[in-house]
């Protein structure tokens, strides 16, 4: 089964991020969270940094939106070149008809729920989507610990998207290490973000090879 790691340049040194970029030429994708300092207490960057990222990038870009109103503002990311976009539920007043347009203009589209969203009223969409993001932290910054009781959330999606026979990534995001993916991949997930395991280890490459290796032995 194919395992996916997409390491956070949340964790990466935003002065030489074209550096910090190419060592981690051997991720799958590189996340780029984006935040607007409203629907999440912290600020990132915004389009004209993407931009740049997508251009110097040696791997696809899979943002994530951590901002309000993603309606108006999420196809300018697709526009942008991204490989993925994923808006969250919360800030999205029409999720279903976003992640069309999303595909519409060539990217994957990804809805993310924070932990305290439930994931039954989104079951019978997921169709509409190409990945879903089950956060394990509250967002907003990186570091946080991985919230374990986020498990049973992510194998209902995951149970769901089996006997639906859906292709959806399932995504987690929030204190993924050495010491966590393996839980995450035992409920489901296949695509795995992690910042500091990765930018904080002495190689961000082998790191990668690390957490692909152990998620892969724990995916049924």
């Amino acid at each position: 089964m194919t395992v996916r790691i997409n390491p956070s340049i949340l964790s990466a040194d935003f002065v030489n991020m074209q550096a910090d970029l190419e060592r981690i030429a051997n991720a799958d994708f590189v996340h780029v969270d984006v935040m607007d300092n409203h629907f999440v207490p912290n600020l990132t960057f915004g389009p004209q940094m993407v931009r740049r990222i997508q251009d110097v990038s040696p791997v696809p870009l899979d943002i994530h939106l951590m901002i309000s109103d993603a309606d108006r503002t999420a196809p300018e990311y697709a526009e942008i070149g991204a490989a993925s976009v994923t808006f969250h539920a919360e800030a999205a007043e029409n999720p279903i008809a976003l992640a069309r347009r999303l595909r519409e203009i060539g990217s994957r589209a990804g809805i993310a729920l924070k932990p305290g969203t439930p994931i039954e009223p989104y079951l019978e969409h997921l169709d509409e989507f190409d990945q879903i993001l089950i956060m394990t932290v509250e967002p907003g910054f990186g570091g946080q610990s991985f919230m374990a009781d986020m498990m049973p959330k992510l194998a209902a999606l995951s149970a769901e998207a089996k006997r639906r026979g859906s292709n959806v990534w399932l995504q987690v995001d929030g204190g993924i290490a050495e010491a966590t993916i393996a839980q995450a991949a035992e409920a489901g997930a296949d695509t795995f973000v992690a910042g500091s395991a990765v930018y904080g280890a002495q190689s961000p490459a082998l790191a990668i090879d690390s957490l692909r290796d152990l998620a892969a032995a724990h995916r049924h």
